[in-house]
């Protein structure tokens, strides 16, 4: 634990990466009633409903509120859910969602004109690495779709980070409640188109209890709780201290689902995600123990 970070804000920044990371278990238990794009457009209605009014609109364009809709509505969470209804499981889920570091990156050195350097290249080759293992080892944890639709998602999640970051500093659960307008049109239009209307009728019909509490713990915990926090961790920290910290999104994640759900932990499983994290890992550590060796001895 950085020797900057109180122990309490420590705590509420594990907090959070629990919430995300176990949240993939939730996930996969509302599945089992409800199609995965009602679930997504269900999810959204709750996070904007009613907190639009009260919650301020923030300073920001409207184009800038729809695409961050529409990329982390229709593109990261839907996707994320149609991939997790049966074609990969929670804790694979929760490991390649997070490659979503190195598209962020990625598209920023683009828009920037940044050139790679030779700590990206290695700590992308070491994620690329573990998820070929996952794609070839899947078996029953995770087809080449499910693969794919993880990456899209993780692809989206990427571009919606670049979008907010355009927006600059406003109040991350206000951007996120008013962006939510524009991720349930695209979610429900799609619901109709591929799931159709019996099929969205019959999930909400026979949801039981804990589906519902998971839906509303999408939009409670997951997004009022997580993004509010971590919004508040980030305005008080360097990000350098803070975001290093998602790196036990899929500790949590892979950890609930095996003792939850019964996923089992094979040493490929095990070695996929040592080399994704480690790639993560040195994504984002490496420049901070390079300013570190280079400052002046205390």
């Amino acid at each position: 634990m950085p020797s900057s970070l109180p122990l309490r804000h420590f705590l509420l920044a594990l907090a959070v990466v629990a919430v995300w990371g176990t949240n993939f278990v939730v996930i996969r238990q509302a599945l089992n009633h409800l199609p995965p794009l009602t679930f997504a457009a269900l999810r959204f209605t709750l996070v904007l409903l009613p907190l639009v009014f009260f919650v301020k609109k923030p300073a920001v364009s409207w184009l800038n509120l729809a695409g961050y809709g529409l990329l982390i509505g229709a593109g990261q969470f839907g996707l994320l859910f149609v991939a997790m209804k049966g074609h990969i499981s929670p804790g694979l889920a929760s490991l390649i969602l997070q490659t979503q570091v190195f598209f962020t990156i990625a598209l920023a050195m683009q828009i920037n004109r940044e050139r790679v350097r030779g700590f990206q290249v290695v700590a992308l080759l070491l994620a690329v690495t573990g998820i070929l293992i996952i794609a070839l080892h899947g078996g029953g944890s995770a087809t080449p779709l499910g693969v794919g639709l993880g990456l899209l998602a993780a692809l989206s999640w990427g571009c919606g980070n670049i979008v907010a970051r355009q927006a600059g500093p406003v109040n991350m659960l206000g951007y996120v409640v008013w962006a939510s307008l524009f991720s349930i049109p695209p979610l429900a239009i799609m619901a109709l188109w591929l799931e159709g209307w019996p099929a969205m009728v019959k999930g909400v019909a026979h949801a039981d209890l804990g589906t519902w509490l998971a839906v509303v713990w999408q939009a409670v915990g997951n997004t009022m709780f997580g993004y509010g926090a971590w919004g508040w961790l980030l305005a008080r920290h360097p990000a350098a201290t803070i975001t290093p910290m998602a790196l036990l999104v899929p500790v949590f994640g892979m950890s609930a689902s095996a003792l939850l759900l019964g996923e089992g932990l094979p040493a490929w499983k095990l070695l996929a995600a040592g080399l994704v994290l480690a790639g993560l890992a040195v994504n984002m550590l490496w420049p901070k123990i390079r300013a570190l060796r280079a400052a002046p001895a205390a």
